[in-house]
C-alpha cells in the first residue's frame, strides 16, 4: 500500500481508525492532523466520536483561517497551527490519550526508551511539556517551545501525548512505538527492576548489519506456497490485532516442501501486509526486488539446524517482554497448557539472535521451542504456522497472568509429579 498517495483525509481516518481500534484514545479524545503541499492544515473535527469518523468529517483550515467542512475543527487545533509554525519539517501530528502513556504523563516522567535496541531511533527524544488548558493559546505556547527543541515526541502533563513526523505514518509509527514502550515498563516494574541496555550494547545493535543476500526469480509460485503466504498474512494481521507484533516489528516464517522459507519484508506495515509483500529464501538468496526482515539468518540457521521447525516467530509482546527486560525467571509451570506448549523457556543475553544466530538455533529442542532474548525478543518455533503462533499466544497470555497474579499473592506452580503426570499423558517425554 502506498499510503503517502492517499488524500490527507483518508491518511487522518486510516490512523485514527487504528489509534481508537486500539485502545489508544477515546470516543472524544486525541485529534491527529496533516500539513499539505499548499499549506492547508487537514485535522479531526471537534465533537464527534473517533469510532465512527469518515472522511468527510475532516476539516480543512486554510492559509487564511478559512475553514471547510461540516465540522468545527478539534478544539487543539491552535497547537498544531503553532508545531507547524515552528517546525516547517513536520508535515503530521498525532496527539491521543493512550493509557500507559497517560500514567507517565500524570506521574511527570517520560518511558525509558532504551530498554530495546531500536525504539529510541523510532521516537527520538522524548521531553515534557508543561501543563496548559487544553485548545488554550497558552497550551499551544508551551508545545510548540519544546517540538522547537528539535524533539518530535513530547509529553504532556496531566494530559497524554503529541508526536510529530514528515508524514502521518511516521508520525503514527513514533506514536505506537512510544506508547509500546510505556506499557512495556509499566508490566517489567511489576515484576521486578528493569534493566536498561548500555552505551556499549546499544553501539552493537546499531551497528548490526542486514544480511547480504543475492537476488532470484522465482520461476513460479506453487499453490502450495500461495497457501502458505495467505495464511501468514492471516495470522501476522492477527498478532497485530493481538498488540504480539506493532507495525514494524515482528518477523514470521514458514519452510515450504523443497526447503526454502517465506518471511516478513523488512519495514513494512504488519497490519495491511499483503502476500505479495512476503519475501522467499532458497539457498542463501532472496526474492529479487525485496528486503528480507532483519532476522533472517537467524530463522536460516533455525531452519538448517532443526528439521522438526517450519515456523519461527520472533516478536516483542508487551508482557512477555517484561521478562525480558528484568531479572525475573518466566516459568511456564503455571496452567497444563502454559507447560505442554511453552516447556522450558531458557533466556538467553542481549544479541544471541543477531551476533550468534547459530548457536542461538541449537538451543531450540523439542522441550525448548521458545525462548526470550534479553532486551531483544521472544523467538517462538513451531512444527507449523499456527503451532508457532498458538505458542506465542499462549506465552503472551501466560505471562500476563504470572504478573496480574503478583498482586494477589505467591504463585504457587504445578508440582514436579503433576508435570510428569502432564508429560505421559501429552507425549511429552
Amino acid at each position: 500500500m502506498q499510503f503517502e498517495l492517499l488524500h490527507p483525509a483518508d491518511q487522518i481516518i486510516m490512523m485514527m481508525e487504528r489509534i481508537y481500534g486500539y485502545g489508544m484514545t477515546t470516543t472524544s479524545g486525541g485529534n491527529l492532523s496533516i500539513l499539505d503541499d499548499n499549506g492547508d492544515i487537514w485535522i479531526t473535527p471537534a465533537s464527534v466520536d473517533k469510532g465512527s469518523l469518515n472522511r468527510n468529517d475532516v476539516v480543512c483550515v486554510k492559509p487564511d483561517g478559512t475553514v471547510i467542512g461540516k465540522h468545527k475543527p478539534s478544539s487543539e487545533f491552535p497547537f498544531h497551527q503553532m508545531v507547524f509554525r515552528m517546525r516547517p519539517d513536520l508535515k503530521a501530528i498525532v496527539h491521543a490519550h493512550p493509557p500507559a502513556l497517560v500514567a507517565f504523563s500524570i506521574v511527570r516522567k517520560v518511558p525509558d526508551l532504551h530498554m530495546l535496541p531500536f525504539d529510541h531511533k523510532v521516537c527520538g527524544e522524548v521531553r515534557m511539556a508543561e501543563y496548559g488548558l487544553p485548545g488554550s493559546a497558552e497550551l499551544a505556547d508551551k508545545v510548540a517551545a519544546v517540538f522547537a527543541q528539535g524533539v518530535n515526541s513530547v509529553m504532556l502533563e496531566n494530559h497524554g501525548v503529541v508526536v510529530g513526523a514528515e508524514n502521518m505514518f511516521d508520525a503514527f509509527k513514533s506514536f505506537e512505538t512510544l506508547e509500546f514502550m510505556a506499557r512495556l515498563e509499566i508490566n517489567a516494574r511489576r515484576l521486578g527492576k528493569t534493566v536498561s541496555l548500555t552505551p556499549e550494547q546499544l553501539e552493537q545493535a546499531k551497528n548490526r548489519l542486514p544480511a547480504v543476500m543475492d537476488d532470484f526469480i522465482p520461476n513460479a509460485y506453487s499453490s502450495a506456497e500461495r497457501e502458505v503466504r495467505r495464511e501468514m498474512c492471516k495470522l501476522i494481521h492477527r498478532s497485530y490485532d493481538q498488540r504480539l507484533f506493532t507495525s514494524t516489528q515482528g518477523s514470521f516464517s514458514q519452510r515450504l516442501e523443497d526447503g526454502s522459507f517465506v518471511i516478513t519484508p523488512f519495514g513494512v506495515d504488519r497490519k495491511y501486509l499483503e502476500p505479495g509483500d512476503l519475501v522467499r529464501v532458497k539457498n542463501g538468496m532472496k526474492e529479487a526486488g525485496k528486503t528480507p526482515s532483519r532476522a533472517v539468518t537467524l530463522h536460516q540457521h533455525i531452519y538448517n539446524t532443526h528439521a522438526h521447525i517450519n515456523s519461527v516467530i520472533i516478536a516483542h509482546p508487551p508482557y512477555s517482554m517484561a521478562f525480558a527486560v528484568t531479572n525475573t525467571v518466566f516459568d511456564s509451570r503455571t496452567i497444563p497448557e502454559s507447560y505442554i506448549l511453552l516447556r522450558g523457556t531458557p533466556k538467553l543475553p542481549f544479541g544471541a539472535a543477531f551476533l550468534e544466530p547459530e548457536a542461538t538455533a541449537k538451543v531450540f529442542t523439542k522441550d525448548k521451542p521458545i525462548v526470550i532474548c534479553e532486551n531483544d525478543c521472544i523467538i517462538a518455533t513451531g512444527a507449523s504456522l499456527l503451532n508457532a503462533f498458538d505458542r506465542l499466544e499462549v506465552a503472551e497470555y501466560s505471562a500476563q497472568a504470572i504478573i496480574a497474579a503478583g498482586v494477589l499473592g505467591d504463585i504457587v506452580h504445578i508440582d514436579d509429579e503433576k508435570i510428569h503426570d502432564l508429560e505421559v499423558a501429552f507425549n511429552l517425554l
